[in-house]
């Protein structure tokens, strides 16, 4: 099941229209559906008030999401468990700079 799938899940499952949820989420019903199609990748704002209207954990959210879109970039890449070893070292050096 895709993430757009699961996401459509969470929502005919509460038994709520695109409509509902769409303006209470704060987007557009035409920009939900093609989220739930994975269409479209929602944005980090739109992530934090998916899993705030469906009360799930945003981190878990946020993951999923990004690991797609990584995922997506990364299928036809000949190096692409190098390239995601090599990122994670360029992560934990850019975060210990910034402090966090």
């Amino acid at each position: 099941m895709t993430i757009g799938e699961q996401r459509r899940n969470l929502r005919e499952n509460k038994g709520l229209s695109l409509r509902e949820v769409a303006a209470e989420i704060g987007v557009d019903t035409s920009l939900l559906g093609k989220i739930e199609r994975d269409e479209r990748q929602p944005t980090k704002e739109q992530i934090k008030n998916i899993a705030s209207f469906f009360k799930i954990e945003e981190k878990e959210l946020i993951v999923k999401t990004m690991s797609k879109q990584v995922a997506n970039k990364l299928a036809d890449e000949k190096y692409a468990k190098e390239i995601l070893v090599a990122a994670g070292k360029e992560i934990h050096y850019i975060t210990k700079l910034n402090g966090k």
